[in-house]
């Protein structure tokens, strides 16, 4: 693969963070499959300035998706698909939500006043927006709001280019196969196996209620779970936020799946660092990913499947 650092450089208060990048983008010289894999919530590179602000250091690790970018990136290499890996951590600005789903009452300085309470902000109000808030069970995040020319900082330094990245990938993957897949790759806390009937799903496929890729591609991939003896759940409780709504677009055969991954089925007893299984779990999902990569190599573009020749 070649790889390049996202070039949208890091900040640590203002000043330069020496040649640590927001992202990093990995692409094969000549891809086997049209799919892109990408990992929003693995970042682990905290700028002493974020660190010195956090009220408790345990926030750090509850907002990560944790260890899914080691994760994301052996899925990559077993299976060939091109791999973006955030380095900028989720409690510094969620790459997966919209721009303007800000809790401005965290932002000091100038900014905007009399928001209506609407779908722009619905995860800023639950303490999860663009800049994380608070936790439940810890609270407030931070030991101080969060000045507006550092959250525009973020935005125009990491966010902004992470995106138009993702977006210049898969673009290049659907103009060389004619159709692309973006597999979102996070990772969940154990689900309540009450709540499914008695079994407790491994892993959730997201697609916007079948707005954000085909639903043969979603279908194909409960199927392969299913098939190795997996619980794989649809939409529920997981179906996809902001990276599949700005970047899901099958009539353009640009398609866009989520996958959140149980962590207690690649981490440890603590739910900390990578446990022996990872690997295992690693081998699972790039046989999912060959599998789904296979059928949109075969699409045409604006997401219609071709059939076969009589």
């Amino acid at each position: 693969m070649t790889s390049q650092k996202g070039k949208a450089g890091r900040q640590d208060s203002g000043q330069a963070k020496g040649n640590s990048a927001a992202f990093e983008l990995s692409m094969p010289l000549q891809p086997t499959i049209p799919v892109l894999i990408a990992a929003p919530h693995g970042g682990r590179e905290y700028p002493p300035a974020l660190d010195s602000q956090f009220r408790d250091p345990g926030s750090k690790v509850r907002l990560e998706d944790r260890y899914v970018d080691v994760l994301a990136e052996s899925v990559a290499e077993m299976s060939g698909a091109a791999l973006l890996i955030a380095r900028a951590p989720r409690a510094e600005i969620d790459l997966n939500r919209a721009p303007d789903d800000v809790d401005w009452g965290m932002v000091s300085g100038n900014k905007e006043r009399n928001l209506p309470h609407s779908l722009a902000n619905r995860r800023a109000r639950s303490g999860l927006g663009l800049v994380p808030r608070r936790l439940p069970g810890l609270g407030e995040i931070w030991k101080e709001p969060i000045e507006r020319t550092e959250l525009d900082r973020r935005i125009e330094t990491v966010h902004r280019p992470y995106h138009a990245e993702l977006g210049r990938a898969l673009e290049t993957l659907r103009d060389q196969w004619g159709a692309a897949l973006l597999v979102d790759l996070h990772s969940m806390p154990p689900l309540s196996a009450k709540a499914y009937g008695g079994a407790q799903p491994e892993f959730v496929i997201g697609d916007r209620f079948v707005t954000s890729c085909s639903g043969r591609l979603s279908a194909a991939a409960l199927s392969y779970f299913s098939q190795n003896g997996r619980l794989a759940t649809h939409n529920r409780p997981y179906s996809g936020g902001y990276v599949l709504d700005r970047h899901g677009m099958p009539k353009r055969g640009l398609h866009a799946l989520q996958l959140e991954v149980c962590r207690s089925i690649y981490l440890d007893a603590r739910l900390d660092l990578p446990s022996a299984r990872l690997a295992g779990i690693a081998r699972l999902i790039a046989g999912m990913v060959r599998i789904l990569g296979s059928e949109v190599a075969t699409m045409r573009p604006g997401g219609q499947f071709a059939e076969a020749a009589e």
